[in-house]
């Protein structure tokens, strides 16, 4: 899990910064994809009424808001996140919902963390620690805030070859473009669960319990599925949004192509992905 020779970790955090603004409300529509994970994830935290939840790269708050249903009455969760956009877009919909009355929202780069030691029973942190450019960095933060004994609860992607659900698209791109001149660090990074528990173990977290979450996501077409990949990609889908049309269409067609062994009898799409859940305590 080396850093990738001439990485930048602010400029990875600005265009994923970027991404993700772009594609929030999108990114919430999609939620129902991976309702399946999210329920294995917040049933590993063991919510209990009157817990305090911090929920990292909470994107539109997805998860947070769940995790407020199951700490009520009395608790309170905070949902942060690097993308000020996604965090207003979780805001008001949560707004609309009545919703927000144990819900909160702040901006929050999950490196640096401005909460006080010790603050929370819980955090969270859903599809998220590949993405962070020092993943140590978070985890260390996270042990900082929880107390004694709390609780992480966090999902990684699988094994590459476990998720077609990424690496379909991923590797229709690699076909069709011309390698970044920096690599991104990979979203698979942590698939191995040994690895995934040596990064825990290493942050000073005991207790670590690792379960496969496989789950499907069924799309009516090849297009949706595009869509849906690029609903989940953040940076990169900031960099492929400034492609010429015409490259777009390739990258379309490819994709289109690629997903032929994942076709169903309504001429739709079923694609499987593996997701790992883990917990582990301070």
């Amino acid at each position: 899990m080396s850093t990738p020779a001439g990485f930048d970790a602010r400029r990875l955090k600005a265009q994923e910064r970027a991404g993700f603004n772009r594609i929030a409300a999108r990114y919430a529509e999609g939620a129902h994809l991976r309702a399946d994970l999210a329920t294995a994830l917040l049933d590993a935290a063991d919510l209990a009424p009157g817990q305090t939840v911090l929920d990292l790269a909470s994107g539109p708050g997805l998860l947070a808001r769940d995790a407020a249903a199951r700490i009520a009455p009395g608790g309170w969760v905070l949902a942060s996140d690097i993308a000020d956009g996604m965090l207003a877009e979780g805001a008001r919909r949560t707004a609309a919902e009545g919703k927000s009355d144990a819900l909160g929202f702040a901006a929050a780069d999950a490196e640096h963390l401005c909460l006080p030691d010790a603050s929370f029973d819980r955090v969270l942190a859903g599809l998220a620690l590949f993405m962070f450019p020092h993943p140590q960095q978070a985890l260390a933060e996270m042990r900082r805030v929880l107390r004694p004994g709390g609780r992480v609860a966090l999902s990684v992607w699988g094994p590459r070859e476990a998720v077609p659900l990424i690496a379909r698209a991923q590797d229709c791109i690699a076909r069709q473009l011309p390698p970044p001149k920096v690599a991104r660090p990979s979203v698979f990074r942590f698939g191995d669960a040994a690895a995934l528990t040596t990064a825990l173990t290493d942050a000073g977290f005991a207790d670590v319990r690792i379960a496969p979450c496989p789950f499907r996501c069924h799309f009516p077409d090849a297009e949706s599925y595009w869509q849906a990949f690029l609903d989940l990609a953040g940076g990169a889908a900031e960099a492929l949004s400034r492609l010429p049309e015409a490259t777009q269409a390739t990258l379309r067609a490819a994709v289109e192509a690629d997903l032929a062994s994942h076709r169903t009898e309504d001429g739709g799409y079923t694609v499987e992905a593996l997701a790992l859940v883990a917990t582990a305590r301070s």
